[in-house]
């Protein structure tokens, strides 16, 4: 039984089905009202080994659970929402536009994003690439096998990738990030094959609010939203903490269609679109009256495992722009808040277009420092 449509990153596989003697469990991810959880939990015979993970934040659950018990707890009038624990993967590919957001010109103002937390939530960063080992400060990974359990283990690239936009070091070879003395933290929600689930884009969130994070980005998204991925979303912006995320690479050429992707489409977070190296929107990036701010996503150059470079395209790529411009910007203005660091950053956008293709246009570090 699946109580949702799964979420749609780049592609869609569902979760195991696992089979005891008799019974077959799917996963799922519930929110109770208050404290009920408990009482709840035995009252339908959901015995200890059927949960997989507690939250602290909210009262949600990670279970397992019979057909039966997940009728039963979907109709309880103290179960706020039960949701699949689908799927989840990374959105796609690339750009490099550093110099293009302003990014160098704030570096040599002194604004290289010293002091600011940018939770990378995503496949995990190689700390031992010499651009991203001086940055790279902790991490956390939501895998528990050996495979996946080390966040800085990155089998796919694509969160070193995302890593070297926000932050690899001036440091005279490779490649320069928007923010190079930002301190970065490898949330590993994907894994290394470059997928995961709601359950766990929600635990590395309530990581990154427990551990003081300043900005988080998620270059991943969804065609189906959740209520309670939104609840985290909701969650982390309410704690102060800038929420940027990739809005996804379901645009079509004509640039007319909502396709902003989850969870980039909750109000809480930022939905960046991306552009290329002329300020044109890149023909694959979703758009939609959701759409916030743009940033480069349009053959992007940065780090790779195993000390290498290389070039992607995709919104994935234009999220940690946005990530690494609010690093420099929140170092310059340490009083802002993140309600208005947000509004700051919109403001001294440069109008590119449509804002259902554009958002509010092409993100400006320099403007918004000198604002």
């Amino acid at each position: 039984m699946k109580r949702l449509l799964a979420l749609l990153i780049v592609a869609f596989f569902m979760l195991p089905t696992y089979v005891g003697a008799a019974e077959e469990y799917d996963e799922y991810i519930v929110q109770f009202k208050g404290n009920a959880a408990n009482g709840l939990l035995n009252a339908f015979g959901i015995e200890e080994d059927q949960v997989i993970h507690e939250f602290d934040l909210l009262p949600v659950y990670q279970l397992e659970l019979t057909d039966d018990q997940a009728d039963a707890l979907l109709g309880h009038p103290q179960v706020k929402a039960l949701e699949d624990n689908a799927e989840v993967q990374k959105l796609g590919q690339v750009p490099y536009g550093v110099t293009r957001v302003q990014g160098v010109t704030a570096q040599n103002a002194g604004f290289n994003g010293n002091g600011i937390r940018v939770a990378v939530l995503d496949t995990g960063i190689d700390r031992s690439h010499p651009d991203l080992q001086a940055n790279v400060r902790g991490g956390y990974s939501v895998f528990t096998d050996v495979a996946n359990r080390d966040p800085y283990f990155d089998g796919d690239g694509h969160g070193t990738h995302v890593a070297g936009t926000v932050a690899a070091a001036r440091n005279g070879v490779g490649v320069i990030g928007v923010a190079p003395n930002a301190s970065l933290y490898a949330v590993k929600v994907l894994n290394n094959n470059g997928s995961g689930s709601l359950a766990g884009i929600a635990q590395g969130i309530e990581w990154s609010v427990n551990n003081n994070m300043n900005v988080i980005n998620m270059s991943l998204g969804s065609s189906q939203g959740s209520s309670i991925l939104q609840a985290y979303t909701d969650l982390a912006y309410q704690r102060g903490i800038l929420v940027v995320a990739a809005a996804g690479n379901s645009g079509n050429a004509a640039g007319n269609t909502d396709t902003v992707n989850f969870p980039a489409r909750y109000s809480s977070a930022m939905a960046v679109a991306a552009t290329d190296q002329n300020n044109r929107r890149g023909s694959f990036s979703s758009t939609g009256p959701t759409v916030e701010i743009s940033a480069p996503g349009v053959g992007v150059l940065s780090t790779l495992p195993g000390n290498r470079y290389g070039s992607l395209n995709g919104t994935s790529m234009a999220a940690p722009h946005v990530a690494g411009v609010a690093a420099q910007v929140w170092q310059a203005k340490p009083n802002l808040s993140n309600v208005q660091l947000r509004q700051l950053l919109n403001s001294t956008a440069t109008p590119l277009g449509s804002s259902f293709q554009y958002g509010s246009g092409l993100v400006q570090s320099a403007n918004a420092i000198n604002r």
